[in-house]
């Protein structure tokens, strides 16, 4: 049988009343809570400045001319204390300049005493409306956050060092930036630090996989479309570009776009006008490109896969982002970082135990930093107490598993160690032996011939 799961109720919105009238005090002490409310009230604006400093409000719902302190300036007081907190003035009084001061206050509502318990409850629940909206703001936001990954650009090496030089250099242009580099290498957190540096950070940066794009409705996802346009285009849809307007558009794996589209994204870049399908009229956006890829462009101009004008037209600035294997020095503390966002116990410089940090080092990552981030989540899920140490990494994961075969066997010789770590490489890759050899360090011609050796050695035994 299944079970109805109950709703998770939203925390009581928390009132802070101050006004010097008693028979004011005792009715919201009395008709706030009825209204679902939770409530402190205070006689005085010094009262309630205290009840600030110990507790948090969600609304301040105070009377405009009290003695000692006035509601303007409990307001005052209270943005430094709780900048979140609304603020509501009630007054006996109301004037045109009352009013004037209240809005530069950034008051959420000006009421007129006496106010009626209708009127009170309806502006609360305004309050409490806008006090749910930013909670669900800030829960996307957080949820954004960690789709999209830490934007930072960690490393102190000189490759690191290089790429952060030329970040520094382009950002304030508007020139495009072509990013080259493995699967995996962080290409998209240098766009995302060419856009954060630059003059339209204040703008959306637009982030698009064309390799991710099924290519007949690559040209409605980038341009947009009108109602009607093709068959399923039941509604109006924005093109990215659109979106992007004003900021950045990152077009990662440019190499998977289609020839047919190759041609059309040119003279959109050539113009800045772009033309929603089943539409006449075109629209100009102003948007700066960037560009990724792990291709080899240059050979595909070569084999007539890519436009040669485009290639030159996204190419104005190139930026080579290091595959991690050439840049083992920044290792250690790309590991720390990556491991923060999953773990907060331990302190910073005993992270790792030394067994770990070495096996973390002599990978060859031909994941790059993305198979990193992936081995450290997976150790930070199985280490019950800081540091993470060799035995926490995957199983497959570097030379754990082979070290432990050499302890738990009979003496072997070094030819017999070599034979083992190739034929395990092998395993792990499924038979991959490019990739097995970029594990192991060694060129695939190097590998083809121990792995012969090896054969040659077993018939003749």
């Amino acid at each position: 049988m299944s079970r109805t799961r109950k709703s998770v109720e939203q925390p009581k919105m928390r009132i802070l009343f101050a006004d010097d009238e008693p028979n004011l005090q005792e009715l919201m002490r009395t008709e706030l809570p009825r209204m679902g409310y939770s409530v402190t009230v205070c006689p005085d604006g010094f009262t309630a400045v205290a009840a600030l400093e110990k507790e948090p409000f969600d609304c301040l719902l105070v009377d405009l001319d009290m003695p000692g302190m006035t509601g303007l300036e409990v307001i005052s007081k209270a943005r430094e204390l709780r900048p979140e907190i609304e603020a509501v003035v009630m007054t006996g009084k109301p004037s045109q300049d009352t009013a004037i001061e209240a809005l530069r206050h950034q008051v959420f509502d000006y009421l007129t005493k006496p106010a009626r318990l209708a009127v009170i409850s309806g502006m609360l629940g305004r309050v409490n409306e806008r006090r749910h909206t930013r909670r669900q703001l800030a829960a996307l936001e957080h949820r954004v956050r960690r789709a999209e990954g830490d934007s930072k650009l960690v490393g102190t090496g000189p490759a690191m060092e290089r790429v952060l030089k030329l970040i520094s250099k382009v950002a304030p242009t508007d020139s495009s930036v072509l990013i080259r580099g493995e699967t995996g290498c962080g290409k998209e957190l240098v766009a995302r630090a060419l856009h954060n540096s630059s003059l339209r950070a204040e703008q959306p940066m637009v982030a698009v996989n064309c390799g991710a794009l099924p290519e007949n409705l690559i040209e409605s996802e980038l341009f947009g479309h009108c109602r009607g346009a093709f068959t399923g285009a039941d509604t109006a849809r924005t093109g990215l570009f659109e979106v992007a307007d004003g900021g950045t558009i990152f077009l990662d794996e440019i190499g998977e776009l289609p020839l047919s589209m190759q041609a059309k994204l040119l003279r959109v870049l050539e113009t800045g006008d772009i033309r929603r399908l089943g539409d006449n009229q075109t629209v100009n956006v102003d948007v700066r490109l960037v560009c990724a890829t792990h291709r080899d462009l240059e050979q595909m101009v070569e084999g007539g896969t890519f436009r040669e004008d485009l290639m030159f037209r996204i190419n104005t600035f190139e930026i080579n982002v290091p595959a991690l294997r050439e840049r083992r020095e920044d290792i250690p503390v790309l590991a720390r970082h990556l491991l923060r966002r999953h773990r907060s116990d331990g302190s910073d410089d005993a992270l790792f135990t030394e067994l770990a940090m070495q096996e973390l080092q002599e990978h060859q990552w031909p994941g790059n930093v993305r198979e990193l981030a992936n081995v450290i989540e997976h150790a930070a899920i199985l280490c019950e107490s800081m540091p993470i140490d060799h035995d926490d990494l995957p199983r497959h994961f570097g030379k754990r598993q082979l070290r432990k075969e050499i302890r738990d066997s009979s003496p072997m010789t070094l030819r017999e160690l070599e034979v083992l770590a190739i034929a395990k490489a092998v395993e792990r890759h499924d038979g991959n032996k490019p990739a097995a050899a970029a594990e192991l360090g060694v060129s695939l011609k190097t590998l083809y011939n121990k792995i012969n050796a090896a054969e040659e050695k077993q018939k003749a035994a």
